[in-house]
């Protein structure tokens, strides 16, 4: 949808987890539901906080975090709608799971948690939609826990490149280009490392013809090898888009 298009009932019908509902039950949730903008930067909810709501992000993209217990910064991945955030909060009542920050202006709309489970017990295909989530994540967190500690950082940035340029490429053709995600900072967060240690990856990659660097645009020149840098027999991941 455009972006400067207002946003309707069907917006909902965008989002993967509501994509089965007929329409009586878009329009009633769209009724039932609370609409809020926020801006660059803004947090929507921080970790910890009460999941009493879903957020169903119709517009723009946010990045979720968390906090070791050292203080430092692990950055999950980052998001674009239409997508429902952080569902697996809501199931088990124990507060969010990352905290969201909006990269872009960001459109909202919060369903309440009771009207999600009732969902979810309700509907098969939304329920489907939901364990399909949790699977997803819980071999993602198996795959980071085994990355963070067995690769070093440029096969994890390799792998990362990969990944993030079949996502947005979809089938499309032409050279695969990649952009970093805000800063180096928030790339390192993501991969699990120190900013100096993702320049020095990049400068690995960008020396020896794999990559190359124009700002925060990076574009992958030779795929195979990266994929050979990576680790992974020339297979790459898509990151799950969902949380």
């Amino acid at each position: 949808m455009a972006g400067d298009e207002p946003l309707t009932w069907r917006a909902l019908g965008a989002v993967p987890l509501f994509a089965s509902l007929p329409e009586a039950r878009l329009r009633e949730l769209w009724a039932a539901s609370v609409p809020r903008g926020h801006p660059v930067g803004s947090v929507l909810r921080s970790a910890g906080a009460p999941a009493d709501h879903l957020l169903v992000l119709l517009r723009g993209r946010v990045a979720a975090t968390g906090t070791t217990g050292g203080g430092r910064v692990v950055r999950y991945g980052q998001w674009d709608g239409p997508c429902a955030l952080d569902k697996v909060a809501l199931l088990d009542g124990r507060g969010h799971t990352a905290t969201f920050t909006a990269l872009t202006c960001c459109a909202v709309r919060s369903v309440r948690r009771d009207r999600f489970l009732g969902l979810v017990d309700d509907t098969a295909a939304v329920r489907a939609h939901v364990f399909a989530v949790l699977a997803r994540q819980a071999r993602a967190q198996q795959r980071r826990l085994t990355e963070t500690a067995t690769l070093p950082a440029e096969a994890r940035l390799a792998g990362w490149l990969l990944a993030q340029a079949a996502a947005l490429a979809r089938g499309a053709p032409g050279p695969a280009r990649v952009r970093i995600p805000g800063t180096q900072q928030a790339l390192a967060d993501t991969l699990g490392v120190t900013r100096v240690t993702v320049n020095r990856a990049l400068a690995r990659l960008r020396r020896d013809g794999l990559i190359r660097v124009e700002g925060d645009c990076v574009h992958l020149l030779a795929p195979e090898s990266l994929a050979l840098r990576a680790g992974d027999g020339g297979e790459h991941r898509n990151g799950d888009q969902g949380l």
